[in-house]
């Protein structure tokens, strides 16, 4: 009872208390809960663990059951429920307030016979008379869940979660009247054409600058890749034991190898380990989840651009089973967000430029746009980049974002084009992409009883996708389990690098595969044990880029290659790629997947040779292309624009289009049934909480009052300073419903009549704007106020409030949003689902009919814990 007595005052009005300390209201701890606790413990432990307090309203002096710090998280299954545990349900398909109240306010807190009482008292919740028991269902029908909480406890119970350091983004435009006015001077003057061309002409420097890095780490990687395999060629053709050499040692140049391959890689490492962990991995999926509207702390800084050029490029150097392309996407939406701001936090200089930009709905586009470019320098495929910028990375699209795209994408392709093919001294320009297959010397046909063959492909690169993700996942999940230690970190990347290097030299030393030279394009071929004017080509598939090792799989003449040669090289590989992807290093998955469904298509093709040496149709590269098309379908689940960027990549004819359609649909059905592809596994183990195209099943046939959280911090369209200070201190929400109409003190049932953001008011307490001063900041005050200071805003911390400002008043007219979008209590969750994908939204007002607020909804909600 002593608890409950400290807690009467919350949520009423602070204006009563503004001496009081925030000391007096004790901190509520929250622990998670176990997703797999049965439905009894579940409530006894989150339910009873602390019971509601009562709130007595200022008004009316009644007594009502107050959640706000006290979970009461009831999650069950009522076709699952035993005899003598039916669960009276409201209209609403929920407990009614008045049921749970009497339950729980019945048991006295903090004692042990609390704790005994607590079935009884949950029993009074899920048992009732026989009359208010609700009709059976049908076998097979499940009622939905239902959930009792606030806002508040779920809020204090992530931030207690230490997994939980995500936020959303602000894509609904704040309309409030210093937005109008500046809409009002763009309609009266040239303004709207000149932010137009100054649009235009962002994506154009956007293009133009991700090409040049895209060049920069390509010139760098082959420049350092050649000297490193040119030496390895000549310390192991210097040292392979015959009799003008008995002295020979390999063991020189396999320790070589090691500190070539170890030394890049640690360095790699290291930096992303200690320097920006986000560089880790392609990028893809974090980006994704910034255009799905998820903040990822510091994923388009400078610093981290920085990290994973230099991270790409020790990465690829020390020969990890990965490619620089999936970065480059990554790199493309750091520069769009950069160029875009006109300045950089990171350095602190305001360039005063692009100031109208300045804002998460147009940071969004340009983002966008950045990813695109960054595929299109890396394949070479401008429309792949647009089609892959619509089908895996935007969650919000429009006709005019189409063209800027498609431009950017162009730029960037074209940029990147006659930067290499003037370092490559080709006067042709056909050096398109970081990606480049080559071009195919005869056209690709094929014959349509070949269509089940593409078929089988396809189903065989999903079965092969779905076990590399698995494998790939359980591992990962095995890594943030026990690797901890970024020292740890480092030294599993080295140890993987060190594997690797040892696998492809136990390789080369057992299997003699010579063949003669001038049949093979390898720069660097390996005579080892072979006879004169012979190489190796099993030293050949190591000793380059694995970019180069496809290019060879592609266009090597057949009978290049031992079958067991390719076998013995897909089964490293595919199992190298799988403990590669995940690392505390900047590296992409496309290659990877792309060289092992080459090496085993091609396998295949050789085998039926073997076994048909009369089917002139079985091409080794027809079949290499379809075979990378069929891994990547099956790793990465991509269709449309994974068929437009291979046709761009390798220049062959549209004809072609068909089977590889064909092969990638088959792949991706077949994946899909086993599991997501790997850049949504990705997601889901870094828990962000990222919004899919449809809401999950677990939600189907509820209603907002099921999933919304009540009572809200709510703030009076004019309030004390004072009040907007303590509950930016005490509470983490970065969203407020302002109400008027309020009745007594009870400001979470006031009347709706705008939402202001928590960032917004710090920058009101931070520049004082207040009503007793409003002659001195009226007319200096615009939307550029707010727009200055982002995207890095201040923390209430920053704030100082003296003691003559704290009887200050705030007016909320001119910065609220006065048209919120809201829904009322007995909307369906799909169709506020479909609200928050539609227009990118990060809070939902939810209204009973008198317009009161009964509770909000956020994206958090949508996910099923």
């Amino acid at each position: 009872m002593k608890r409950q007595k400290e807690d009467k005052k919350y949520l009423v009005d602070l204006e009563e208390n503004s001496q009081t300390s925030t000391d007096e209201y004790p901190e509520k701890i929250f622990k998670p809960i176990d997703d797999d606790m049965e439905d009894e413990e579940l409530v006894t432990k989150q339910g009873i663990r602390e019971p509601p307090t009562t709130v007595m309203n200022a008004g009316s002096k009644q007594l009502d059951t107050h959640q706000n710090n006290r979970t009461v998280n009831i999650e069950n299954r009522l076709d699952a429920v035993p005899a003598g545990r039916s669960v009276p349900l409201s209209n609403s398909g929920a407990p009614t307030k008045q049921q749970a109240s009497a339950a729980m306010l019945s048991i006295p807190s903090g004692s042990q016979q609390s704790q005994q009482q607590a079935p009884a008292a949950i029993s009074n919740i899920h048992s009732g008379s026989q009359q208010q028991q609700p009709p059976s269902r049908p076998r097979g029908q499940q009622n939905p869940t239902f959930r009792l909480r606030s806002r508040t406890s779920a809020i204090n119970e992530s931030l207690a979660n230490k997994r939980d350091i995500y936020e959303s983004l602000d894509y609904d435009v704040c309309e409030n009247v210093l937005f109008q006015k500046e809409q009002e001077r763009i309609i009266s003057t040239r303004f709207s054409l000149r932010k137009d061309v100054l649009r235009w002409i962002i994506f154009i420097q956007i293009g133009i600058i991700t090409a040049l890095i895209a060049c920069a780490i390509d010139i760098v990687i082959e420049e350092l890749s050649a000297r490193k395999y040119e030496f390895l060629k000549h310390s192991v053709d210097a040292n392979v034991p015959h009799a003008d050499n008995p002295t020979g040692d390999l063991v020189l140049p396999y320790l070589y190898w090691l500190g070539l391959s170890m030394a890049p890689v640690a360095i790699g490492a290291a930096m992303v380990t200690y320097l920006e962990p986000i560089t880790a991995g392609s990028g893809i999926p974090q980006v994704k989840c910034y255009l799905n509207g998820v903040k990822v702390p510091r994923i388009v800084r400078i610093k981290t651009l920085a990290v994973k050029s230099i991270g790409v490029i020790t990465s690829v150097v020390g020969g990890l089973a990965g490619g620089k392309e999936g970065p480059m996407i990554h790199a493309g939406a750091v520069v769009a967000a950069g160029i875009s701001q006109g300045k950089s936090t990171t350095f602190i200089k305001d360039f005063r430029i692009f100031k109208a930009f300045r804002d998460d709905h147009e940071k969004r586009d340009f983002v966008l746009g950045g990813a695109a470019a960054g595929v299109s320098a890396a394949f070479g495929s401008p429309i792949g980049g647009m089609l892959f910028s619509l089908e895996e990375a935007a969650s919000f699209w429009n006709q005019n974002l189409i063209w800027r795209t498609l431009v950017a994408s162009i730029i960037s392709s074209f940029t990147l084009n006659i930067v290499l093919s003037a370092y490559h001294g080709l006067s042709n320009f056909t050096f398109t992409g970081l990606f480049n297959l080559g071009k195919f010397e005869q056209p690709l046909a094929f014959d349509y009883y070949e269509l089940p063959i593409f078929m089988a492909f396809g189903v065989t690169g999903g079965i092969f996708g779905a076990l590399w993700n698995m494998f790939n996942t359980k591992i990962n999940k095995f890594r943030s389990r026990f690797i901890k230690y970024k020292f740890a970190k480092v030294m599993e990347a080295v140890l993987v690098a060190m594997i690797g290097v040892s696998l492809a030299c136990i390789m080369i030393y057992l299997i003699n595969d010579c063949r003669p030279l001038g049949n093979d394009p390898t720069d660097y071929p390996t005579q080892l044990f072979c006879e004169d004017n012979e190489y190796n080509a099993v030293a050949a598939l190591w000793f380059q880029t694995p970019e180069a090792t496809v290019r060879s799989l592609f266009h090597d003449p057949p009978g290049s290659h031992k079958i067991l040669t390719l076998a013995v090289f897909t089964l490293i590989y595919y199992l190298l790629s799988c403990f590669t992807f995940g690392l505390n290093v900047s590296l992409g998955v496309f290659i990877p997947t792309a060289l092992v469904g080459a090496a085993w298509g091609r396998l295949v093709a050789m085998v039926a040779f073997y076994m048909f040496p009369d089917a002139v149709f079985l091409n080794p590269g027809k079949y290499a292309l379809i075979g990378a098309a069929a891994n990547l379908g099956g790793v990465l689940r991509m269709t449309i624009s994974l068929t437009v960027i291979l046709m761009e990549t390798t220049g062959i004819e549209t004809s072609f289009f068909f089977p590889l359609i064909i092969t990638l649909i088959s792949a991706k059905w077949v994946g899909d049934y086993f599991n997501e592809g790997i850049y949504d596994i990705q997601v889901k183990i870094n828990h962000v909480p990222m919004l899919p195209w449809e809401p999950l099943p677990h939600y189907m046939g509820l209603k907002a009052s099921n999933i919304m959280s009540s009572p809200v911090v709510c703030i009076k369209l004019i309030d004390k300073s004072k009040y907007i200070f303590d509950i930016l201190h005490r509470y983490q929400h970065n969203g407020f419903p302002v109400v008027e109409d309020v009745e007594g003190n009870d400001r979470s049932s006031g009347r709706v009549c705008g939402i202001i953001l928590r960032s917004q008011l710090i920058v009101i307490l931070l520049k004082s704007l207040y009503e007793e001063k409003k002659r001195f900041w009226f007319n200096e005050t615009s939307i550029q106020t707010f727009r200055d200071v982002y995207p890095r805003y201040p923390s209430i911390d920053n704030v100082r409030l003296h003691g003559d400002k704290e009887n200050y008043t705030v007016n909320l007219d001119i910065f609220m949003n006065p048209s919120p979008v809201c829904s009322r209590e007995h909307d369906s969750v799909q169709k506020i689902f479909n609200k928050f994908r539609a227009l990118g939204l990060r809070h939902l007002i939810v209204v009973n009919r008198e317009n009161r607020v009964a509770g909000i909804i956020t994206r958090k909600d949508f996910l099923h814990k």
